[in-house]
């Protein structure tokens, strides 16, 4: 199988809309909320600033750290400020289903309303700031950030990211007749060492085979360093739903990253990409090939699952 490579198109995260200052507009609340331009900016100079200070510093040894952190906590206060949204969601449930026509219980429900809707756009806002900095984080450090817990949400059509489990349950629960993570799933691991542009030609050439043949499809990957990492990129490229199958090395030490290739399997992918090792042939020292990424087209061959290599272009 030849991959063709097609031209990176804008992504439905890089066109602009208002969506947000929509949201916001419809609250009425006394006090303005932050254009979505602003906090797209704030996201941006936070992440721009922690960067020229740290950089050719002693600090910049613990640049993934810091720039991680960073990111994470807007991460975490977005899923704080949507927790106590759906709480309020859950008091209008309540309210609404033991209302009483009284004028109490009006204002009680407006309240827990107003609350919910404030919550969604406070979460909002958090996400917008944390995208923005995600991404000046790739294009000033060429590393990619990801949320290690629970699930990242795209403020656009951006790449949603979901706990392999969580799909996991969501698959089987399909089979139940509810609703799946949705569309096929594309699973991919790569070498650690495959990391260069001409690798990141493979990658892309074999993932935009994959979409063509599931426009919808989801990418599933461990979001290990390395070639997992570029075909992350491509996702968020793409606007493309990313499953994140993380190895628990706490749990499972060195078989962690093959426990990871169950996680993949149980999605129940409609194809595994795998690449073994770099095909750039510039690249030396990397003699073997990954053992995990074999071991994920082994499973799949045995699950009656397709199996797609990526290999070097033909001379």
């Amino acid at each position: 199988m030849t991959f063709y490579s097609h031209p990176f198109t804008a992504s439905a995260a890089q066109k602009s809309d208002s969506a947000f200052d929509d949201l916001t507009a419809s609250l009425n609340a006394d006090r303005p909320h932050p254009t979505e331009d602003a906090l797209v900016q704030l996201g941006r100079a936070l992440m721009t600033e922690l960067v020229d200070v740290i950089s050719n510093t002693a600090l910049e040894d613990y640049q993934t750290t810091l720039g991680e952190a960073l990111i994470g906590a807007f991460h975490s206060a977005a899923g704080r400020i949507e927790r106590d949204a759906d709480r309020a969601r859950d008091t209008m449930r309540s309210l609404d289903r033991d209302f009483d026509g009284s004028e109490a219980a009006d204002t009680e429900l407006q309240e827990a309303t107003a609350k919910a809707r404030a919550g969604d756009a406070a979460t909002r806002a958090c996400e917008l700031i944390r995208d923005a900095a995600s991404q000046t984080w790739t294009v000033a450090t060429g590393e990619v950030w990801t949320a290690w817990r629970g699930s990242r949400r795209g403020t656009h059509l951006t790449a949603a990211q979901l706990e392999a489990k969580q799909a996991i349950r969501a698959i089987r629960s399909r089979k139940a007749g509810e609703a799946d993570p949705g569309g096929p799933v594309i699973a991919f691991r790569g070498a650690p060492t495959a990391d260069t542009a001409v690798d990141a030609s493979r990658i892309f050439d074999a993932l935009n085979w994959a979409k063509q043949e599931w426009p919808d499809m989801a990418l599933a990957t461990t979001g290990a360093k390395g070639a997992e990492k570029l075909a992350i990129k491509w996702a968020q490229q793409k606007g493309v739903k990313l499953i994140l199958a993380r190895a628990d090395f706490d749990a499972h030490r060195k078989a962690a990253p093959f426990r990871a290739n169950d996680d993949l399997i149980a999605l129940e992918p409609s194809c595994c990409l795998t690449l073994a090792h770099s095909v750039d042939r510039d690249r030396s020292g990397d003699p073997r090939p990954f053992g995990p990424a074999l071991n994920l087209g082994q499973k799949a061959t045995e699950h009656g699952l397709r199996h797609m290599p990526i290999r070097a272009r033909s001379a």
